[in-house]
């Protein structure tokens, strides 16, 4: 089972919430608090594996709760489709960003996925992301500060421009299952997460250059 705790401040929508994931047979909601201190609070005593945080709320928000959080999975859900959100979002830790009006099972299959190890980040978000951040990224600039082959290193570039492993094994004519081991030895080596903290770190060092301001 997949165990997982609602913090809103809205408690008709943590309703909401939990009838839809208390349908799943591999999904149950072991705790609910009101704002990001509570959360911290009933984390100390209660074994979750995903937390489902929103962004505003009283007390302390979802982005501080996020940072403060130690184990588990946090999956931020927003009414504000706010890119300062999603970004400071995934830099605190969180392994995905999605907005409150996403379907159902678009939620649960978040749910999995975070569970499992990836990342999720709305689509409409993570494509402004990338249009903002990703005006030009050179394709053999090495990485600072890491030891990567030269084969990690273009499947690092390829994974922040927002390529899936799909995609990146047909462009480099290799098996999925040898880009996601590629991907694993990249995170391993820059001590990231996730496939979210992989664009925000090529944004960070350099290689994502934002299109306001010219690469120097």
């Amino acid at each position: 089972m997949i165990r997982v705790m609602l913090v809103d401040d809205q408690e008709l929508l943590r309703a909401g919430f939990r009838m839809v994931l208390g349908a799943q047979p591999d999904i149950e909601v072991v705790a609910e608090a009101g704002d990001g201190l509570a959360a911290l609070e009933k984390l100390e005593s209660t074994e979750v594996d995903v937390v489902l945080m929103d962004v505003r709320m009283p007390a302390m928000d979802g982005v501080e709760a996020t940072r403060r959080i130690d184990g588990p999975k946090v999956l931020i859900l927003t009414t504000f489709d706010l890119d300062e959100y999603a970004f400071a979002a995934v830099r605190a830790g969180a392994a995905g960003f999605l907005l409150k009006d996403v379907p159902p099972a678009d939620l649960v299959d978040a749910i999995r996925v975070v569970h499992a190890g990836d990342a999720v980040v709305s689509p409409s978000t993570l494509r402004r992301m990338l249009d903002r951040f990703a005006a030009q990224i050179p394709a053999e600039e090495p990485v600072p500060g890491a030891d990567l082959t030269p084969r990690e290193r273009e499947v690092l570039l390829m994974v922040a421009r927002g390529l899936s492993n799909a995609e990146i094994a047909a462009g480099l004519e290799v098996a999925e299952a040898t880009v996601k081991t590629h991907l694993g030895r990249v995170l391993a080596k820059l001590g990231l997460r996730d496939r979210a903290q992989v664009v925000v770190y090529a944004y960070e060092a350099g290689l994502v250059v934002p299109s306001h301001r010219p690469k120097v």
